[in-house]
């Protein structure tokens, strides 16, 4: 969607404080292309995230944006569930929204979007999911509370910029609205990305990347592996990622007799990972728009993924070739259909994806979406305060 003149010019030198819980993932790698992209635009930019997740790589990330942050960047102890210590963080975020001027406090996730939105500041409130809250199975009890506070939250809400349709989807049937401004922003990556990888001459036959969280589908895909290995099929798996359920995840390995075809390894950079492996498997039981089923399309790799959140968006007119989650079967034809296709045929369907996401998912339209959201937030309040003020004066003079 374009943005009016009108929202241009109130887009124009914003102070800019982002605000997400882990810098890690997904999320992590938007924030970081976010934040240069506002910065090169002219915009002040800053950050505040927790201060005990990331490891050296986020550390690393975040010293080579830190040039870019006029408003600096701030790390404080966050938990990942709600905890006294939220009051804490909260009252850090209002302080240094106050301390450095910021005119929007844009939200990261659900722990970030939190945050951003209870703060007491007068900036815009922008707020992306991420996933977060929305990728609770519906129905559940922990689905259930985390709507109720996203119905809360909303009403501190002045822009939702969801990275999918299926988000906001999610948005509207489990929570209502929204009223507010609402743009469907989706997750960008840059041309370099588009080279295709070299395949490593000792590369698995699958390969994961992601976190080591059950909720990914992990248990699907392993299933799917022993199905594949009765028929004959001496197929291995690489995964590659850390998660809460790393244990219980190689102790299943174990329990399905995968010792010798399943093997882990810590988070690397991705590119170097996809030359490791011939296909890639997202076997995810909810998603938002994965970053890594957008940098594994766009090199031309070979991928079978699930139907859920924002997926089918990446797919596009190929969504057809994506299979229902929580279904092993699925899965394993899935991969049994890539692993028999013919190269020329093969090779044909993953370079017509990659020249889709060519043309849909770029970082500077990525960009542009997120200021036009902002701009448009500024253009709405205004328009609230002078209906406001109008009918105060049709009071005054009643």
């Amino acid at each position: 969607m374009a943005a009016k003149p009108n929202e241009t010019r109130k887009a124009q030198c914003q102070r800019i404080l982002h605000v997400f819980r882990a810098p890690v993932g997904g999320l992590f790698r938007h924030v970081m292309d976010l934040a240069r992209l506002q910065a090169e635009a002219g915009h002040a930019v800053g950050i505040v995230c927790d201060a005990s997740t990331g490891g050296e790589r986020a550390a690393k990330a975040l010293a080579d944006v830190t040039p870019s942050l006029e408003l600096g960047l701030i790390r404080v102890p966050m938990r990942r569930n709600p905890h006294l210590s939220d009051w804490t963080c909260l009252r850090t975020i209002t302080r240094r929204a106050e301390a450095v001027g910021a005119t929007v406090l844009h939200g990261h996730g659900a722990k970030g979007g939190a945050y951003a939105r209870l703060a007491s500041s007068p900036a815009i409130r922008a707020y992306t999911p991420h996933g977060g809250s929305y990728n609770y199975r519906p129905g559940s009890a922990l689905h259930r509370a985390y709507m109720a506070a996203e119905a809360v939250l909303a009403r501190r809400t002045d822009a939702f910029l969801f990275e999918s349709e299926g988000v906001a989807g999610r948005h509207r049937t489990f929570v209502g609205g929204p009223e507010q401004v609402t743009r469907i922003v989706h997750n960008g990556i840059a041309d370099a990305e588009f080279a295709p990888v070299p395949q490593a001459a000792d590369a698995a036959d699958l390969l994961y990347v992601g976190e080591l969280r059950e909720a990914k589908g992990l248990p699907y895909l392993l299933e799917a592996l022993v199905r594949l290995r009765a028929e004959g099929r001496p197929l291995r798996l690489l995964m590659v990622g850390s998660g809460p359920d790393a244990d219980s995840l190689r102790s299943m390995v174990q329990r399905l007799g995968l010792s010798d075809a399943a093997s882990f390894e810590p988070p690397q950079a991705i590119r170097s990972v996809l030359a490791r492996g011939r296909i890639l498997v997202v076997p995810s039981l909810a998603e938002s728009l994965p970053y890594v089923v957008l940098e594994a399309a766009a090199a031309s790799q070979p991928l079978v993924a699930t139907r859920v959140g924002g997926i089918p968006e990446i797919f596009g007119p190929m969504a057809s070739d994506l299979v229902p989650s929580r279904d092993s079967g699925a899965l394993a034809g899935a991969i049994r259909r890539v692993l028999d296709e013919s190269p020329d045929a093969l090779s044909t369907r993953v370079r017509a994806l990659s020249a889709s996401i060519h043309q849909r998912f770029s970082l500077a339209r990525m960009g542009a979406d997120v200021i036009s959201g902002y701009a448009a937030a500024f253009q709405a309040r205004e328009e609230r305060l002078k209906v406001g003020s109008d009918k105060l004066a049709q009071a005054r003079t009643a």
